[in-house]
């Protein structure tokens, strides 16, 4: 081949490589362009992130405490801090009765000599408390419970005793005169030492035996309410 045709032939062959380089770019599809910059983490697509007059309102509203709780907290904290400050100050306060008991007397306090008298204290809780010379004259104490409690001397003439709770009670030396004890607990070592039952109604009040037979010794009236003989419901021979 002469010299003219060689050099031909390579022009041919470049051409033809170019076309095929062309082609092959055309074919293949362009690689993802990579930008340097994250369009998901720019301001307009997080709208939650705005500080836009609209969106204030609900980004604080998480953070501001409900009022009403607020206040309910502040009203819990200050009854709190009254109650602590009634218990130092007036026992008889911080042991205020409450529930079936009734809201004006409490259990376990020194009441010697308090005036009871007349008053209506059903279901009444004097439960372990000192009620030495009291006077419950003519007082309704259905159901009051005077477990363990001192009643030495107190007045109980006329009263309504009717299923009171006397268990454990001292009640020696106490006006018992008219009284209805109908159905009222004296169980364990319930004392009536020296007390005046003239007149009282002891009917279905569980007595130890040697209890009756004290009381049986001087034992002597009608109640005036029930009609029923005081040694009768003693069951005294």
């Amino acid at each position: 081949m002469d010299l003219p045709s060689q050099t031909s032939e390579i022009t041919r062959s470049k051409k033809e490589m170019a076309l095929l380089n062309v082609s092959l770019c055309t074919k293949i599809p362009p690689k993802p362009h990579l930008s340097l910059t994250k369009p998901s983490l720019s301001i307009p697509h997080l709208p939650s992130l705005s500080f836009s007059h609209c969106d204030k309102p609900q980004v604080h509203q998480a953070l501001i405490p409900n009022k009403q709780l607020v206040e309910d907290f502040a009203k819990t904290g200050f009854l709190a801090i009254l109650s602590v400050s009634l218990f130092f100050t007036d026992p008889a306060l911080a042991f205020k009765g409450g529930g079936p008991y009734g809201s004006e007397v409490t259990r376990g306090q020194d009441l010697t000599g308090k005036d009871f008298s007349g008053r209506t204290l059903i279901k009444q809780d004097f439960k372990t408390s000192i009620l030495r010379q009291a006077n419950f004259k003519g007082a309704k104490l259905l159901g009051a419970s005077f477990f363990d409690a001192d009643l030495t001397g107190a007045d109980l003439s006329d009263a309504d005793l009717r299923s009171a709770d006397f268990s454990l009670a001292n009640v020696t030396k106490a006006n018992l005169s008219n009284a209805n004890l109908e159905g009222a607990l004296a169980t364990g070592n319930t004392s009536f030492r020296g007390s005046n039952i003239t007149g009282a109604d002891f009917t279905d009040v569980p007595l130890r035996e040697d209890q009756r037979e004290y009381l049986c010794k001087f034992a002597d009236g009608v109640n005036p309410t029930t009609g029923n003989a005081t040694r009768d419901t003693l069951l005294c021979n």
